[in-house]
């Protein structure tokens, strides 16, 4: 690529030219598409001169001098940084002519540094002043106005290349998206100017070609073209898009123990279509996902010659065969607990992920083996689960077993999981215990369409599941059921640094007469991300004084979030709003409110969110702890 910026320095009043011209020329045929837009004009704009702060860089022990620079703020820290005078005051034995030769040189040494940030017309006055007792250092104070900043003036885009001519043969959806990629260039007519800026604007174009089809797209010339009298920037960039890539074989490079139909079979994408970076990085991520990776990196071949059928080439580096994992943690909903995670990714030789869990928690116990299949040649894999649990919350502690066997397939937007499940749970009263015992088939549908999956600020995601099947309880009473829950989750921006979130999920169990169907199959509100400032499943039927799960449930959360600020942008403050509970009918629902605030940090592996709740039944204050988004 080439790629010519500014000039090392441009002209300034009292200079003999009256601008110095930076500009690259680009040869070559007429270009097929251009935008123009002049301003030159235009009376520049120039800024208020605001009162400049000082910073002093104080004499110490070996010291030669004292150093005060006085300059607006954003600019003063750049200059205390950079300028000579600043680097070399601690030296020793700094000469006082040593001193006058840098004194000489801080004028241009600062105006070349004002330059990059759209100053061309600045005023720089060094000055000396040398102790009244003769014995002190002497101070040196640089003085700078910046003057007005430099705006763009002229500004003209031209395309060459493929994409220039099929858009001029007629192409609307072409001329659409360079439309689009016109409309969203950051640096328009009368926009300030500054190097920093220049140089993200010529990368987020070529960006937003390269990652849709053009994947070697480039510049044959860019040029800023500095007019320092007028503060104007002329800016011009002529682009080649190159050649529309199409996405052929995938070679899969570094494999040793696992298939390579486990990495082929969860391509998001098919031979012949048209190539996107995000289709790369949807692959990237699908392949983390399987478990059977620890490293993996995919590129597209930009043999020109091969554009019509690109290899994409993806380079992996397998998981150890066995791993063993402790974890320890604490949420507010079970306490502090510990565990540990056995894997074993080939046992007996078998295209199997087996994976032995065990958890220890205040309230929740379990231990689980589950086996997974490689993914299929459609991206599913084959599951069977063993699983047992206890969860003492609600003051009804419930022993859960269970079996299932099913299928799943986990995409970047959408997860589909359907099984087979036998289920065994018994519940504990002070005076009863009840155990029920089920035979069921579910079907569980997630959608997310969001900005961000880890932290998201806009968009839904959506949650459904559905089933039914045979239950037998303690009082040989039997027969059909069917269950049925959904959630949804709405993110949406309110401007500047405020966030919403609208969150709302409900559910019922349809069942012959009293017909009682396993525990865990019902349904509890409260906790971390339910019904906040009540506990962990305590917001339900109750049976001897304690809470068990209810046939229906309902609970919804409105939620205004706050960025810090812009040197914060991963601190968010909150304020939320969540109602709800659940019961054995809808007649006999009482929904019950909490509300409170919180802080959110977004972590690397999700949101961490600290809330203080108050519940308005309980009138009590209550600490919500949790990683992670709720689906």
């Amino acid at each position: 690529m080439l790629c010519l910026g500014l000039p090392a320095v441009p002209a300034r009043p009292q200079d003999d030219a009256a601008s110095r011209a930076a500009a690259a020329e680009a040869g070559g045929a007429a270009p097929a598409a251009a935008v123009r837009a002049d301003a030159e004009d235009e009376e520049a704009p120039s800024s208020p001169l605001l009162d400049p702060g000082v910073t002093t860089l104080e004499a110490g022990p070996n010291s030669a001098y004292r150093l005060e620079v006085r300059a607006p703020a954003k600019l003063r820290a750049l200059l205390v940084q950079h300028l000579d005078l600043a680097r070399f005051r601690e030296q020793p034995d700094v000469a006082p002519i040593e001193i006058a030769r840098l004194a000489a040189a801080a004028p241009a040494q600062a105006r070349s540094l004002l330059e990059p940030e759209g100053y061309f017309n600045a005023e720089v006055e060094v000055r000396r002043v040398d102790s009244a007792d003769g014995r002190s250092p002497p101070t040196v104070t640089v003085h700078v106005v910046p003057g007005p900043k430099a705006r763009v003036g002229r500004l003209q885009i031209e395309m060459q290349g493929p994409f220039a001519a099929e858009m001029e043969a007629g192409d609307p959806a072409l001329r659409r998206r360079w439309e689009r990629v016109q409309a969203r260039w950051p640096l328009p007519s009368g926009a300030p100017f500054t190097q920093a800026a220049w140089t993200a604007a010529k990368n987020a174009l070529l960006a937003a070609l390269r990652s849709r089809g053009y994947a070697s797209a480039n510049y044959t010339g860019t040029g800023a073209q500095v007019d320092a009298q007028a503060n104007r920037v002329r800016l011009f960039l002529v682009v080649d898009s190159g050649p529309l890539y199409r996405i052929g074989e995938i070679r899969v490079e570094g494999l040793e123990r696992t298939p390579e139909s486990a990495a082929l079979n969860v391509a998001p994408f098919k031979t012949g279509e048209v190539y996107s970076e995000k289709k790369l990085l949807d692959y990237q991520e699908a392949l983390q996902k399987t478990g059977l990776y620890e490293g993996v990196a995919v590129e597209l071949d930009l043999d020109p010659e091969r554009a019509d059928h690109a290899t994409v080439i993806t380079k992996l580096r397998e998981t150890p065969l066995q791993s063993a994992s402790p974890s320890i943690g604490y949420s507010t909903n079970i306490g502090p607990r510990v565990g540990i995670e056995y894997t074993h990714r080939r046992p007996f030789g078998y295209d199997v992920v087996a994976s032995t869990k065990l958890q220890i928690a205040r309230d929740e116990e379990s231990a689980s083996l589950d086996l997974a299949t490689y993914p299929d040649p459609r991206g599913y894999r084959n599951l069977l689960s063993l699983s047992a649990g206890r969860i003492d919350a609600g003051g009804a502690p419930s022993d859960t077993q269970r079996v299932r066997l099913g299928r799943e397939l986990a995409t970047e937007r959408l997860d589909r999981l359907y099984y087979l499940e036998f289920n065994r749970t018994t519940v504990e009263t002070d005076t009863e215990q009840n155990t029920s015992r089920a035979v069921w088939a579910n079907y569980e549908w997630t959608r997310r369409a969001v900005n961000n999956v880890l932290f998201p600020t806009r968009g839904f995601i959506w949650r459904a599941q559905g089933g039914g099947g045979y239950a037998v309880d303690d009082e040989e009473d039997q027969g059909p059921f069917a269950r049925l829950y959904v959630q949804g989750s709405w993110y949406q921006p309110l401007g500047g640094p405020w966030y919403s979130l609208l969150r709302a999920e409900g559910a019922q169990v349809f069942r012959k007469g009293d017909l009682q169907i396993p525990d865990s199959l019902l349904f509890r509100a409260g906790g971390d991300s339910s019904v906040r400032g009540y506990g962990y499943r305590t917001l339900g039927p109750k049976r001897d004084g304690a809470v068990v799960g209810g046939v229906v449930m309902a609970t919804g959360t409105a939620e205004l979030m706050r960025r810090l600020s812009d040197s914060w942008r991963d601190w968010y403050l909150a304020t939320f709003v969540d109602a709800g509970s659940a019961a054995d009918d809808w007649a006999a629902i009482d929904p019950v409110i909490g509300y409170g605030v919180g802080v959110r940090w977004r972590s690397p592996v999700g949101p961490l969110r600290v809330d203080l709740a108050y519940g308005q039944r309980e009138q009590a204050l209550r600490l919500h702890l949790s990683v992670g988004v709720s689906f």
